[in-house]
Formats: structure tokens, C-alpha cells, sequence
């Protein structure tokens, strides 16, 4: 089931405490961390599960990054998409739903490390843009229940249109 919250301040304490844990378990492999998706955005609604891009230099391999997400208790969800897979890797904590947190990797100076970040930079800044998805957002947790992973996938494909809108009005940088 697809449950959206209230904005709660302590995610972003929860952010910080994951990134400590993942700056400690993956080193110099980690070189930025950032929170992303709607917990990142005070007075957004979201599911109550903390996003964290980590951008690394490179994504040849998945393989030095596999033990150290999993003694933090993360497993590694291989997208059916082998080019997003390759480009955006995924992992979740706890195994099973509802997850705690996610953690997506990208290279860093990419356009997917820079996508992320923009939206959120959107969201924070425009309240009336803000208060757009949080509708959005209603709407598709009604449509798609959530109750399996496709359904959870349809929620999130759902809301491309808007993001890319968003994000056409977003400053090129991609630093």
C-alpha cells in the first residue's frame, strides 16, 4: 500500500544518520551523498522513506559496492531495465516492504546525479510546484495501490511527465 505522510522534520535527521553510515562503510567510493525525493523537501507529503543518492566515480562494476550496502543491511534490486540498471543501481533497507530507506547510485557529473538533485532544488524553492506533485501524488496512490512492486513501479513511472516538466525550467548546472 502506497501511504503518503505528512512533511516530518525528522527525516532529515534520518538522512544524516544513514549518510554517516554510508560515508563509513563506503569510503572514498562515496563521492557525494545526497537526500533526494520528497522526504528531502520540507512540507511535502511522501512515503515515509528516506532517498539517498550516492555518486560514485564509476559504475563498471557493481561489485565493490555490494558488501558494504549489505552489512548496512541493504540487498541490491536489479532493474528489469538493463540500461537504468546499469546507470542508477538500486538497493532497500529492509528487505521486504515497507522499506525504510533507498539508496540509488550514479555517476558523479552525470545527468541522473544532476536530475535528482534539480528536482529536489525545484520542489524546495516552489511552493506552487510543490503543492502541484503533492496533488499528483494523492491522486496516483489512489490509482496504483502499491500493494505489489509493479504497482509500487506505476506510482513512480506516473509522475515522469511532471518531473520532466519541472525540470525543463531548471537551471542547466550540473554541479
Amino acid at each position: 500500500m502506497i501511504t503518503l505522510a505528512p512533511y516530518d522534520p525528522d527525516w532529515a535527521r534520518r538522512f544524516d544518520d544513514e549518510a554517516a553510515a554510508l560515508r563509513a562503510a563506503l569510503g572514498a567510493l562515496a563521492r557525494r551523498i545526497e537526500h533526494v525525493g520528497s522526504t528531502a523537501v520540507p512540507g511535502l507529503i511522501a512515503k515515509p522513506i528516506i532517498d539517498i543518492q550516492v555518486s560514485v566515480v564509476s559504475l563498471a562494476s557493481l561489485e565493490p559496492f555490494m558488501g558494504p550496502m549489505a552489512n548496512l543491511g541493504y540487498e541490491h534490486i536489479r532493474d528489469p531495465d538493463p540500461v537504468f540498471e546499469r546507470a542508477y543501481p538500486y538497493f532497500c533497507k529492509p528487505v521486504v516492504w515497507p522499506h525504510s530507506h533507498h539508496v540509488h547510485l550514479c555517476e558523479e557529473k552525470g545527468v541522473l546525479e544532476w536530475k535528482h538533485i534539480a528536482f529536489r532544488d525545484c520542489l524546495r524553492t516552489n511552493p506552487n510546484a510543490r503543492e502541484r506533485y503533492a496533488t499528483l501524488k494523492r491522486e496516483l496512490a489512489l490509482l496504483h495501490r502499491g500493494t505489489t512492486h509493479e504497482e509500487r513501479q506505476r506510482y513512480a513511472d506516473a509522475k515522469t511527465e511532471f518531473v520532466q516538466t519541472l525540470l525543463e525550467r531548471a537551471p542547466a548546472t550540473k554541479d
